[in-house]
């Protein structure tokens, strides 16, 4: 009886265990799975590589074999010379990373105030112009890698230089600042132009010649544009920047297609090559910006 008691027992004690084995390998997760949840949780839009973006943007890019840039004129970023051709630090900044992307430039002169509409209507492909970098474009657009430091500047008569360096002595004064700007933000935001007269004109360019003809006081301008016209031998020889002011300091990237996907990647890569190899730093250099440059 103790025989048949101790083998009932031993019999027990040998099914309990198998079922206890049983429950713990149907309760874990295999290896396969637990790789899996890791990718899962690892995985995030902002670290797209150029296999996991949305390449359509860029297919559609590639397909016409070119690149639809948006501008407007302005030295030294991108004008016409004496001969009549485009060109400038921002052309060919973008002749160079088309080159390395394989695609031609196709610039396209438009209406800054208007640029957003462009870019999303798809009359243009990229805004390569100068485009301050800004939370609410970042919103709205893909932004490359910054790669120019800028900032606003009041552009005045030469005489007038040491008059309008206070608030009080812009109380009336009649200010310009090109629509949809930079410029035209810190006119109509900042403190300092609290008591001016502020009118949007079309381009920089505009703003400049209302202060040459006398029907404004003041043009805020980028800084980079007023390197670039402010020299002896310009139209604008007659016109200074007042040196002791200067606003919103700022960055410069390459508007895209918000969600562009893999157009980002390319262009962030063609970027990162055309610095490397020292050719982003020859352009900046022959248009006299290279204090200016983020990268190099």
């Amino acid at each position: 009886m103790k025989k048949i008691l101790a083998l009932l027992m031993a019999g027990l004690m040998t099914a309990t265990a198998f079922a206890g084995c049983g429950a713990k390998k149907d309760d874990s997760p295999s290896k396969a799975d637990n790789t899996a949840e890791a990718t899962t949780q690892s995985a995030s839009p902002d670290s797209a590589s150029p296999d996991s973006a949305d390449s359509a943007d860029w297919d559609a890019i590639a397909a016409k074999g070119e690149m639809t840039i948006g501008i407007t004129y302005f030295q030294p970023m991108n004008y016409k010379n004496d001969s009549g051709e485009l060109t400038g630090f921002e052309t060919e900044f973008a002749q160079a990373v088309c080159k390395e992307l394989g695609v031609e430039p196709k610039f396209q002169e438009i209406d800054w105030d208007s640029k957003e509409m462009e870019l999303k209507s798809k009359t243009i492909d990229c805004i390569w112009n100068g485009l301050t970098i800004t939370d609410e474009r970042k919103e709205n657009m893909d932004i490359t890698t910054p790669y120019m430091e800028n900032k606003q500047v009041m552009v005045v008569k030469a005489e007038n230089a040491d008059k309008f360096t206070t608030a009080e002595a812009l109380s009336g004064a009649a200010v310009v600042a090109e629509a949809g700007s930079a410029g035209e933000e810190v006119a109509k935001g900042d403190e300092f132009f609290k008591d001016a007269d502020f009118t949007a004109v079309q381009s920089q360019a505009s703003a400049l010649l209302e202060v040459k003809s006398g029907t404004a006081d003041v043009a805020v301008i980028d800084y980079v544009m007023s390197i670039g016209t402010l020299t002896g031998d310009s139209d604008y020889s007659d016109l200074k920047m007042v040196e002791s002011k200067s606003f919103a300091p700022e960055q410069y990237g390459i508007a895209l297609r918000k969600d562009s996907g893999l157009t980002l990647v390319k262009m962030n890569a063609a970027i990162d090559a055309v610095a490397k190899s020292g050719k982003l730093a020859e352009i900046a250099e022959k248009y006299n910006l290279s204090d200016l440059l983020l990268i190099k």
